[in-house]
This record gives C-alpha cells, sequence and structure tokens, in this order.
C-alpha cells in the first residue's frame, strides 16, 4: 500500500509579518567558534503563497558596537550604497510540516538563488481575534558571492571567518483583515 503525501503551499490571501514575535538573523563560524547577528529591523509578506522580505542592513545587531559599524562598511554589507537585503520567493513546496522555498536573495546589489528549508504552522486562531500561521527556514549561502569577501588570517594563515553563512528566520505572520 503506497501513501501518497499531499503537497500544498504557503496560505492564500495576504499575511504580514508580526515583528515582535520574528526573527531574523545569521551566523557564519569564525575562529574557533560561532559569529551571529540578526536585523531589529524588516519586513515580510506572503500575499497568495508568495513570500517577500526586506532586512534594513542598519539594524544590524551583534554582541560589539564596534563590529556593528564595521558590518555597515563596504567590507561587508555597504550599508551606504546598499541599505537593505531582499529576499523574494519563486516556488515553494510543502509536504506536512516540512516547507521548501527556492527563491532569490539580494545583498550588495548581487542577485543570487537561494533555497531556504525548514517548518511550516497550519494557520491558528490567536488570542486576539487575528489568524496566524509560523514559519521556521534555514538556508545557506557563500558570502564571496556577493562581494563580501574580508577576512583576517590566523597564525597558520587559515582564514578565520568562513564563507559559508547560514541564514535563519523564525516568522510569525498576521492575516491581513
Amino acid at each position: 500500500m503506497s501513501t501518497i503525501e499531499e503537497t500544498q503551499t504557503l496560505p492564500t490571501g495576504t499575511w504580514g509579518i508580526d515583528p515582535v514575535h520574528s526573527e531574523i538573523g545569521f551566523s557564519v563560524d569564525y575562529m574557533a567558534g560561532t559569529f551571529r547577528g540578526t536585523f531589529s529591523k524588516f519586513d515580510a509578506k506572503v500575499v497568495d503563497g508568495r513570500l517577500e522580505g526586506t532586512a534594513e542592513v542598519g539594524s544590524v545587531q551583534v554582541k560589539d558596537p564596534n563590529l556593528e559599524a564595521h558590518l555597515q562598511t563596504p567590507d561587508f554589507f555597504d550599508a551606504e550604497r546598499n541599505p537593505q537585503l531582499r529576499f523574494v520567493s519563486n516556488e515553494v513546496s510543502r509536504s506536512g510540516d516540512r516547507v521548501t522555498i527556492d527563491g532569490e536573495i539580494t545583498i550588495k546589489g548581487e542577485t543570487r538563488p537561494i533555497e531556504l528549508t525548514g517548518t511550516i504552522s497550519d494557520p491558528i486562531d490567536d488570542p486576539f481575534g487575528n489568524e496566524r500561521f509560523g514559519l521556521k527556514v534555514e538556508g545557506e549561502l557563500d558570502r564571496t558571492q556577493f562581494g563580501v569577501s574580508w577576512n583576517n588570517p590566523l597564525p597558520t594563515g587559515e582564514p578565520a571567518l568562513a564563507n559559508q553563512v547560514k541564514l535563519i528566520g523564525e516568522l510569525q505572520f498576521v492575516k491581513a483583515g
């Protein structure tokens, strides 16, 4: 007996991000550990199954203000010339609570394909009379493909900062009224 899994997409209609209960960030291997950051100003929406989002480069948060300032420079995000990161989905597939989102991400004016994978919840009614759903996704990219190539060699000559960066999104969307 074979089982056929139902494939769905993101919920239809218009859904806006709940920024209080959502987070967008990244992590990258650095020396003997992991360097993490988040963006405090971002926006995302789902319109008829299509996901779009932006993050303000100037809102990047890390544990050291000096590093935040360095991330704004042309060595990294080049915030003056490229104030936003952008993601747009092209195709979404879902099987149960698993989701795969193929799309394009733009960093420093360079647009490249990226695949995000993770989990999705079915819409629920919240205590405030709204309908919402959750989406947790991750994807990886090579930062050098976007012109982000700064590094600082270790005494061994190896780079201190890895090229592979993991993007992380924990998002809640609320259906527009």
